[in-house]
């Protein structure tokens, strides 16, 4: 069995053995052990974690600027960027509309229990849009310092500096090729820590799966199932119209490019961090037969631009809170919070629970009680798994489409 196969047979039996775990905890142990478990089996997680965002600075900094100067001149990168953001803001608007949509057939809002509101989940969210505004959302999107960004895994602000920097080496012609080539060593060092580190993600699954289950149990279903359920049936018709669109492009190739990401998609589901992936599905589409220069160009952009899991939960669950305060919402309100969400989600990459910062404050915009949040807190996590695997599928076909579109995809895979 090969060894990525071998690694997802691991996360999985993680997976299974946390639950066990958690469930076993949860059903015997006082709420003060409980309490002390999940904190300290969550330990694990947060190593690995922390393992995957010392790599993800320096990887995304090195390979974008690498893969700009490699495109060689400002015309080129401006037609890949083009062709880029074609599909982020299709795929993101898609997105929000099919939660749009789901929210308004559906009505999950309606059948939400208020008695099971997690308030102080709901404070911890709170506090991070209590600063959130149109002056805030360009401080974050454009750094003051590339160290600063850098230590704060600003991804976003890396990714503007990255875009300047590259430009810039490129427009320097033959001079900066030593050192774009001593940046592209760096990024394949980089790449060969990744597989150290993806070592210790079946450990970090075990314990993000182990604590949420002692904390929740799996009476959360019980009252959150018709709401889940619907929200499942969302990121079902989002993965239906992504892939349906990608095989026009890439044709029979779509099953092989779903094996190959078959292990940064169970990380991302379990870990509940699509984030954890870059680095290892950087290697995966490199593997596919995507050219280097342009997963290092449009990659970092897809995990600022093209969350489109994310984007479908926030109209979701923004109308679902306003629908269990019994506040109606005409049309072209709708739309036009879809328009706000639409901007308001590029300025948050990289934050903490960010569709939930972002659902809080349109909440708050839209004169809906940003407290709502704390009605859908106790299934966020389990939702959250499936938005970040989602997000995953999306930057792979983003990459792999736009790879297709420039005649840089092989079709024979590396080993």
């Amino acid at each position: 069995m090969k060894k990525s196969n071998l690694l997802t047979v691991y996360i999985v039996i993680a997976m299974i053995a946390g639950a066990i775990l958690g469930y076993f905890v949860h059903e015997n142990a006082e709420a003060a052990t409980i309490d002390s478990f999940s904190k300290n089996i969550k330990l694990l997680t947060t190593i690995f974690l922390r393992l995957v965002q010392m790599i993800i600075a320096p990887l995304v900094f090195t390979t974008l600027v690498v893969g700009i100067a490699k495109l060689g001149d400002l015309k080129t990168v401006g037609r890949v960027g083009g062709k880029a953001m074609i599909w982020f803001i299709t795929a993101s608007l898609m997105s929000l509309l099919i939660g749009l949509v789901l929210v308004n057939i559906f009505k999950p809002g309606l059948g939400i229990d208020l008695s099971n509101a997690d308030l102080n989940g709901a404070k911890d969210v709170m506090g991070k849009t209590q600063t959130f505004s149109i002056i805030n959302f360009v401080e974050h999107v454009f750094p003051k310092s590339m160290f600063e960004a850098m230590a704060n895994n600003e991804i976003l602000q890396i990714v503007i500096f990255s875009i300047f920097f590259g430009v810039a080496a490129a427009a320097m012609g033959d001079s900066a090729k030593g050192f774009t080539k001593a940046l592209e060593t760096v990024s394949h060092i980089i790449l060969k820590m990744v597989g150290y580190v993806m070592n210790f993600a079946p450990l970090g699954v075990f314990g993000a799966i182990a604590a949420v289950i002692a904390t929740k149990g799996l009476a959360i279903f019980i009252f959150y199932g018709k709401y889940l359920l619907y929200f499942l049936m969302g990121i079902g018709t989002l993965w239906v119209f992504l892939l349906a669109v990608g095989y026009l492009v890439l044709r029979n190739r779509i099953p092989s490019l779903l094996k190959r990401i078959t292990s940064p998609l169970v990380i991302a589901f379990s870990t509940t961090s699509s984030e954890a992936v870059f680095p290892k599905l950087t290697e995966e589409l490199e593997k596919f037969g995507c050219k280097d220069k342009i997963v290092s160009f449009i990659l970092p952009l897809g995990y600022s631009f093209n969350l489109d899991g994310s984007m479908m939960y926030m109209t979701f669950a923004s109308i679902a809170i306003a629908q269990a305060y019994g506040i109606h919402l005409d049309v072209g309100t709708q739309l036009t919070m879809l328009i706000v969400l639409m901007l308001t989600s590029k300025g948050i990459a990289g934050v903490p629970r960010a569709s939930l910062v972002v659902v809080t404050a349109t909440c708050a915009m839209f004169h809906i009680p940003p407290e709502g949040i704390a009605l859908i807190l106790p299934i966020d996590h389990f939702c959250d798994m499936f938005r970040s695997a989602t997000n995953v599928l999306g930057n792979s076909l983003a990459t792999t489409v736009v790879s297709k579109w420039e005649g840089a995809l092989e079709n024979p895979e590396k080993v």
